[in-house]
Formats: C-alpha cells, sequence, structure tokens
C-alpha cells in the first residue's frame, strides 16, 4: 500500500478539494521516534496536514513548517513538508499515555493541550519567511489548522484529518481539506456544508476500502470531478546531511567546541527528525573549530 494524494476540482471548478492517504507516513513516523498510540494519532494528523499544505508550494526550495507548541503533555511537535508532499517530524514527549475518551477514542485533544499556539513558516525564496500564527481552539489540529486559514489567510476551509491505530500500529491514516473559491455560490455552499456534517470519518472511510476519487465525491456530492493525481506518492522524507549538522556545530562557536573536545574528545549528534546519528572524532571537532569565525 502506498501514500496517496489527489487534487479535485468540483462545481466546475468552484471547489477544491485534496485528499491523502497517508497510512505509511504515519506508521514510518510510529516507528522512528516509539510513539504511543495517542501520540502517533497527533503528530500523524500533523504530518498528514503538513503534506496536503506542501503541495501547494511552487519550487524545490521551498518548504513550509507547522509547529504546535501548547500546554498539553506532548508541549511541541514540529512537522516540515517540501513541495513534493513529502513531510519529516519532531515531537518533544513522544511516550504520552493518557486514558481514552468515554467513547473510547483517543484524547488527543488533552496530549495535545487547548492554552498554546500554532505557528506557520513559509519559507518560499523571499527575504524574510512568512510567519502565521494563531491561538488553539481545541488541540484537535484540524480545528485548530481550520482556525488559522479563516484567520490568517481569509479562506473558507473545511479539514478532516483521522488516524486509525491497533496493537500493530497505524491501520489507516488520512485527510482531506476543502477551500472554496471566490466564485462560489450559496447553493454550492449548502450542498458542501450538508454533505460535511454527515460524513464518516476520513480514517473510517479508508478502513473501508473506500478511495480517495469516492471520498471526494462524498464531500461535494459532485459526480463531474476533475480529478489530478500527483504522479510521485509523498513520503516520510528527513534531508539531513554530514554537512548540515556540520554548519550547525560552528554555530555554537569556537569556545563549545574546544570544551567538547577537552571533556568528551568526540560528539555524537542526532537528528530530531530520523534518528539518524551523526558521529565526530577530535580531528573533526578540532577542524570545524578552525573554521568558527
Amino acid at each position: 500500500m502506498q501514500n496517496r494524494m489527489i487534487k479535485c476540482l468540483a462545481y466546475e471548478g468552484k471547489v477544491s478539494i485534496k485528499c491523502i492517504d497517508s497510512t505509511n507516513i504515519v506508521e514510518e513516523a510510529r516507528k522512528i521516534h516509539d510513539l504511543s498510540p495517542v501520540t502517533t494519532a497527533a503528530l500523524g494528523r500533523m504530518l498528514t496536514i503538513g503534506s496536503l499544505m506542501g503541495s501547494n508550494l511552487k519550487e524545490d526550495d521551498d518548504q513550509i513548517t507547522l509547529q504546535i507548541k501548547s500546554n498539553g503533555p506532548i508541549d511541541t511537535m514540529i512537522v516540515v513538508a517540501d513541495r513534493y508532499a513529502n513531510v519529516k517530524g519532531y515531537i518533544k514527549n513522544p511516550n504520552v499515555d493518557i486514558p481514552l475518551k468515554s467513547n473510547g477514542k483517543l484524547d488527543v485533544s488533552t496530549a495535545v493541550g487547548k492554552d498554546g499556539m500554532l505557528y506557520i513558516i513559509k519559507d518560499i525564496g523571499l527575504k524574510d519567511p512568512y510567519v502565521g500564527l494563531t491561538k488553539l481552539v481545541s488541540g484537535e489540529i484540524a480545528e485548530d489548522f481550520t482556525e488559522y486559514f479563516a484567520k490568517s489567510e481569509q479562506i473558507p476551509t473545511a479539514i478532516a484529518l483521522g488516524v486509525l491505530v491497533d496493537k500493530n500500529g497505524v491501520k489507516r491514516a488520512g485527510g482531506y481539506i476543502v477551500q472554496l473559491m471566490p466564485d462560489a455560490t450559496d447553493q454550492d455552499i449548502s450542498k458542501l456544508e450538508e454533505n460535511l456534517r454527515v460524513i464518516p470519518p476520513i480514517s473510517k472511510l479508508l478502513e473501508d476500502g473506500k478511495s480517495l476519487e469516492e471520498i471526494a465525491e462524498l464531500i461535494c456530492g459532485d459526480d463531474k470531478l476533475l480529478v489530478f493525481d500527483y504522479a510521485t506518492p509523498p513520503v516520510y522524507k528527513c534531508d539531513c546531511e554530514k554537512s548540515r549538522i556540520e554548519k550547525g556545530l560552528i554555530s555554537i562557536g569556537a569556545k563549545e567546541l574546544d570544551n567538547i573536545i577537552n571533556t568528551d574528545g568526540r560528539a555524537e549528534v542526532v537528528c530530531r527528525f530520523c534518528k539518524k546519528a551523526y558521529e565526530f572524532s577530535k580531528e573533526d571537532l578540532e577542524r570545524l573549530k578552525n573554521e568558527c569565525k
């Protein structure tokens, strides 16, 4: 089973719908970070919306960073996406384990926390990155991003994100983002709102074997959808490399590097997104110290 994303235009181009099956992305994150069920659901939702939003970027060097920092036990989550919808993620406290809600579902809102901020940072080749932020409204993530689009980008938006887990890992994960174009009519909006009120959770639809096209049609009720399939499936992808880590070590300064050399004689730096370890010998550190300005 591959990750897959589609973009659809409904109502003769007046509504945009993006749908993603992110099951493998979320399962890869679960394995890398050794996530508990509730943190799998939380970071999985972040990765899913990150992939959807990343697909809006235009240039190869563009990237978007999503961050939630809140008062819940998870504390902080960060997701970075590129224009091909590839994503990587970090969670400060991956092993949070809290009781299920009374309906038997994972309590993502409590794990994330409701008192906090959502940050959107777009690095799209300008002198300074664009930074948008909104207060969290629920900690459920989909609702928080819906609020961001309404407040910061003034785009009427509906978002659904879902992660279904069992004892073996991620069964299904996915999401969709629906946005109105300026020429959407009141009739279009009413029809869309009615469908969104009754549509089952996307993780349930995926588990039941619904295709992304079928899900998009359920969302809008338009059997004349124009569908574009993303040729390259999005994946969990970290772009860390030793040269970047070296730049980070240089940035801490000669004095701190000298302290590491005299104390430990070596250094190991672990990427927080993929857990890959980079080893630096005493000679490596001496060389980097000499490169400090």
